[in-house]
């Protein structure tokens, strides 16, 4: 699955032309084949080597990219976080929401 570059819209495949195209904006580029497949929440790759399919942030961007909120730290009583969420438990259950403080880094949750 691809991309657009310009307007970040799922890029549709058009097989007998070899062709990806984007249907909002029109971008075409050409197909490459890729030879992967996902298993569950890996993806394996035709070499063999797997990766997590999940990716919270990517490192470069840091916890800057993350929202922030006014909430108390337990630790050191800083009044503000960075938050995220991620679904812990099963499907039928809410988000689990998780903190982390801006001046000591603690790092807590809330179920919700």
């Amino acid at each position: 699955m691809k991309f657009c570059p310009k307007c970040e819209r799922r890029m549709k495949p058009k097989i007998e032309e070899g062709i990806l195209s984007c249907p909002k904006c029109g971008l075409i580029v050409e197909r490459e084949d890729e030879k992967t497949q996902v298993k569950g929440n890996s993806i394996r790759s035709a070499d063999g080597s797997s990766q997590s399919s999940l990716k919270i942030m990517e490192a470069e961007k840091g916890l800057d990219a993350l929202p922030a909120t006014t909430i108390d730290c337990p630790r050191c009583g800083n009044d503000m976080a960075f938050w995220w969420m991620l679904q812990t438990r099963s499907a039928d259950e809410p988000t689990t929401q998780f903190y982390r403080c801006t001046k000591c880094s603690h790092t807590w949750r809330n179920y919700g």
